[in-house]
């Protein structure tokens, strides 16, 4: 699974980074993922900070790209 932040809708509540310093980090203001951790979305911690996020703007996804008509 596959873990991004959205940049367009995080306000840089740094939630993401208190909950898991790991994955998370802060780039300019907003929050982002740690560069090398983009496969982390199996982390309960990653999902809890997703569902958490108070703009969300994590994205946890399976990784695939969608095809044709998807």
């Amino acid at each position: 699974m596959k873990v991004s932040v959205d940049q367009n809708l995080c306000y840089g509540s740094w939630d993401c980074v208190h909950r898991v310093p790991s994955v998370f980090t802060v780039v300019d203001g907003f929050g982002a993922v740690v560069p090398g951790r983009e496969d982390a979305g199996d982390d309960p911690r990653v999902r809890a900070a997703a569902e958490g996020c108070p703009s969300q703007a994590i994205v946890v996804t399976d990784g695939r790209a969608a095809g044709p008509g998807m």
